[in-house]
């Protein structure tokens, strides 16, 4: 007795498409290319796809993005129809290694011709999602009415009565009802049906499409409504699953594959909706962040300093830049009461908006410490007290400040943690060279400061640790030999050679905030 296989149930099991490159084929002028060829040497030239495309050929040569078994393959043989007769009347024209040498060549150029083809090919499915993804004013109250719609026209397509999108909650131990057409809307309601004896949407969520021709044979399956025949397949992006779609028929019936196909398309376009919603709200999120993004660099670049202090005999120019749209760097100069030149470079260390944060409270706290009287010493502890009690200890901050007796020149500076600086004349007098403990390390940090006086001519130079690292060894020594050799200079004009020589450097450069500040005591009052 022969036993036969139940009809009311079909998966239909989708196979993952193989990869398609631009084929050789394509190239309007390969067969041009093989007839000159074969006029000049007598040797035939031959691209062809397919692993037995080199089984009779006397040298070959694969070449292109293999597909599966297809490959296409440059051959080198004689024409089938004289054989060895034409072999030997090819030697007379072209011997056969010359002829191969040259099949050679043209296979590379075939080669590099196909990866670059590839390579295009690529790029421009990789262009196509740089399209911007613009929101409608009604977005919200579309998606709904747009899901509903998609599943009305599926439905009926098929012809089906109702259809479902059931979205898996975030622990994936649940199926809700998100949307459906055909179904009273009552069902929104109802409390999620469980993932777990699912069989159905557990077959489709691996990837099958479940076609129930029967339901009443088949109740294990569980199909969600009471309907006779049903399908059910994945709604998933490429790599992750969302739910199931659920389309619903009133009596017993089969789904062809196209049928079968055409609900799979309606599920990819729910997907795209689905993710297209999720996209278009970290968009909107990203903007508004990008928006205070840049109100905090604007903001931080306006506290620079911009007017120059009125002091006969003294030039100033300061120059910071920010690896990011936010930094750790800055520079500041301003009169104190008793009537002495201040001057800082400050350095915070962290990621972007840790290090612009860090920054912004050093300068702060300089502002305050510096507006009561106070030596450079005194000063430096008393911020490093500020940024160690209002932290949990993880700001941490470099910091140059001096102050200047606009009289008479004499420089009183603190330097603590990865600071430079120097006084330029005949020559190079060392201010803060050695890397000492950075600001908010520990609450009793000891910084010891340092005296020398400012002739006229010459000028203070300090720079940051990024400008270090970026100039580190050799060029560093040089940079400081420029301010040297250029110190006749205004202030402006000696940081633009500075700043021309940093930018021949640009291939070191980018990954840290930089600062340089110069101070120039002018040769006559």
């Amino acid at each position: 007795m022969t036993r036969r296989t139940a009809t009311h149930l079909r998966l239909h099991v989708e196979e993952s498409p193989r990869p398609k490159h631009p084929q050789l084929d394509e190239i309007r002028s390969l067969q041009g290319v093989c007839d000159a060829f074969q006029r000049i040497t007598g040797w035939t030239l031959q691209c062809r796809h397919g692993s037995s495309a080199a089984s009779q050929a006397l040298w070959s040569r694969s070449i292109g993005e293999p597909s599966g078994d297809e490959r296409c393959v440059v051959s080198l043989g004689v024409t089938d129809e004289y054989g060895a007769e034409t072999r030997v009347l090819s030697d007379e024209i072209c011997d056969r290694e010359t002829a191969q040498e040259l099949a050679a060549s043209i296979a590379d150029l075939l080669q590099e011709l196909q990866q670059t083809r590839c390579a295009l090919w690529q790029r421009e499915a990789e262009l196509a999602v740089s399209v911007p993804v613009t929101p409608h004013p009604d977005e919200q109250a579309h998606l709904a009415e747009r899901l509903e719609g998609v599943l009305k026209a599926g439905a009926q397509a098929v012809g089906c009565q109702a259809a479902a999108v059931y979205l898996l909650d975030e622990a994936t131990r649940k199926l809700k009802l998100r949307s459906c057409w055909g179904l009273p809307r009552s069902r929104f309601v109802d409390p999620p049906r469980s993932l777990r004896g699912a069989a159905a949407d557990l077959e489709a969520l691996v990837g099958h499409a479940v076609i129930l021709r029967d339901s009443e044979l088949l109740p294990h399956w569980q199909i969600p409504e009471e309907f006779r025949a049903a399908v059910c397949v994945p709604v998933s992006s490429p790599t992750t699953p969302f739910g199931t779609l659920w389309v619903f028929c009133d009596h017993r019936r089969d789904f062809g594959v196209e049928e079968t196909n055409l609900i799979e398309i309606v599920a990819g376009r729910i997907a795209a909706d689905l993710e297209r919603a999720v996209l278009l709200g970290q968009t909107l999120q990203l903007r508004s962040l990008a928006r205070q993004l840049t109100h905090a660099a604007q903001w931080q670049q306006h506290r620079l300093p911009r007017l120059k202090p009125l002091l006969a005999g003294w030039d100033l120019s300061g120059w910071t830049s920010q690896a990011g749209a936010l930094g750790g760097d800055f520079h500041d100069w301003f009169v104190l009461f008793g009537g002495q030149l201040a001057v800082a470079v400050g350095d915070s260390q962290g990621k972007m908006f840790e290090s612009g944060l860090t920054a912004a409270t050093l300068h702060t706290a300089l502002r305050a410490h510096a507006a009561y009287p106070h030596a450079a010493q005194q000063l430096a502890e008393r911020i490093n007290e500020t940024l160690w009690t209002a932290s949990v200890g993880d700001q941490f901050a470099s910091l140059f400040y001096g102050t200047i007796q606009p009289e008479t020149g004499a420089i009183e500076s603190v330097a603590a943690g990865h600071v430079y600086a120097a006084v330029v004349g005949e020559s190079l007098r060392t201010l803060a060279a050695a890397e000492t403990l950075p600001l908010g390390t520990q609450p009793d940090s000891e910084y010891v400061a340092t005296s020398d006086q400012l002739r006229r001519g010459e000028t203070l130079v300090v720079v940051s640790e990024g400008v270090h690292r970026a100039l580190r060894g050799t060029r560093e020594r040089v940079l400081w030999r420029l301010f040297q050799a250029n110190r006749g200079l205004e202030a402006d004009a000696l940081m633009q050679k500075a700043r021309a020589f940093l930018d021949r450097q640009a291939s070191d450069q980018g990954v840290d905030d930089q600062t340089i500040l110069v101070v120039k005591r002018l040769p006559t009052s």
